[in-house]
């Protein structure tokens, strides 16, 4: 480039010395350029500038959530940190971390009931059969400090849940990854677990958050796609996630599911509660069941509902069981609220018309993976933001 400016240069000033002799002897002025080509000059670069900035426009945004995959096992970094710390210990967590106050609660299943004789339990579920399952407040979570970071500190508040708090611990440390919340210590002693603070909170605030004006920018069709993906990207890393295939088992409804996920501040998705994630595995047959009640809705995939009719009462010991494409039959309606109502967002749904209904078949077999979705919500977004370029481009 810099070459070719030198030679447009020196072309220029050669021109311009072969006539200074004849314009110095006529006396005539040096010629100016005409108003007309100027005008055309300065609409040419507006659109070489606007066709340069359309890419950023129109490009997905990349989230550059802070990925504990970049530290060894057992380590984090989050925030502005630029060495990776080892997990806290119980003794860090008790004098390095600061409560600052109480931002939520977490009701823990009781699962006692599951290790009763079948006998009592089939009683059990006859006699006084809930619509919802048992539950105890056992978790609080705390907005707390550590060393000028906003963390969150869970801590149990019903011993009684210790083995599902335990549980919930194990998957959290063994699927560290940028899909699921960033674990900054634990103390089984103290009964807390330490995690990285999304401020945003969970998912089911995402209407809320976009329509404060600080994030109209982002309240568009292709950031509502992207978190679409983010989505898609975590049920897929469970169904081959380094311990097998995992199940989100706490998703019979909308609202269930959506708590489950945590609003980054530059608005991706991380997995927050990982305590109900059965595992399918298929070479041994072994399947999962979500839960010991009987399930009801649309939501929940067909082979979730109690198979026998009315006038068979539930018995979780006739109930089939089933795998990961429960997950699967639930896309399309966490997808939907994700893309909400904005401009285009009509545009997305009917592109992803196909996919969503393999999403819904009746038979599990033939539901795409998630890995199927995932590549299928690529090709849409690639494809619907070359389109709108390519009409902008038109009309300049």
């Amino acid at each position: 480039m810099q070459e070719t400016v030198a030679e447009a240069q020196e072309i220029t000033e050669g021109s311009t010395m072969e006539k200074q002799p004849q314009d110095s002897k006529k006396g005539m002025a040096p010629r100016e350029v005409p108003p007309a080509v100027r005008l055309l000059l300065s609409m040419a670069l507006m659109n070489v500038l606007l066709y340069l900035c359309l890419g950023r426009v129109f490009t997905s945004p990349q989230h550059s959530i802070g990925n504990p995959r970049d530290c060894p096992y057992g380590h984090f970094k989050i925030g502005q940190m630029k060495n990776c710390s080892p997990w806290l210990s119980c003794e860090e967590l008790r004098t390095e971390v600061r409560q600052l106050k109480r931002v939520g609660e977490g009701a823990v299943k009781r699962r006692w009931v599951l290790a009763m004789p079948r006998l009592i339990l089939n009683s059990w579920l006859h006699v006084i059969l809930l619509p919802q399952p048992p539950k105890v407040l056992g978790l609080q979570v705390f907005l707390s400090e550590w060393k000028e970071q906003k963390v969150a500190l869970s801590r149990l508040t019903s011993l009684e849940m210790k083995d599902d708090f335990l549980h919930g611990l194990q998957m959290l440390k063994s699927l560290q990854s940028k899909r699921v919340v960033t674990l900054l210590g634990y103390c089984e002693d103290d009964n807390t677990i330490l995690t990285e603070y999304h401020p945003l909170g969970s998912l089911s605030n995402l209407e809320e958050t976009l329509n404060l004006s600080k994030y109209q920018h982002v309240n568009t069709w292709q950031h509502r796609l992207q978190l679409a993906m983010n989505y898609v990207s975590i049920i897929n890393y469970l169904h081959q996630s380094p311990l097998g295939t995992l199940v989100m088992c706490d998703s019979n409804d909308l609202p269930k599911t959506l708590s489950q996920y945590l609003l980054t501040s530059n608005f991706s998705i991380v997995a927050n509660d990982l305590d109900a994630l059965p595992l399918v595995n298929h070479s041994s047959r072994t399947l999962v069941k979500c839960g010991h009640r009987e399930l009801h809705g649309d939501f929940v995939a067909p082979e979730q509902l109690w198979p026998f009719g009315e006038d068979v009462p539930f018995r979780d010991d006739l109930m089939p069981s089933y795998d990961e494409k429960i997950d699967i039959w639930k896309i399309p309606d966490v997808s939907g609220f994700l893309l909400g109502h904005v401009e285009g967002s009509d545009m997305v749904r009917f592109h992803l018309f196909d996919i969503h209904k393999a999403c819904k078949s009746q038979t599990p077999a033939e539901r795409p993976t998630a890995q199927d979705i995932l590549d299928t919500y690529q090709k849409v977004l690639n494809s619907l933001r070359d389109t709108v370029m390519s009409q902008t481009r038109e009309m300049l």
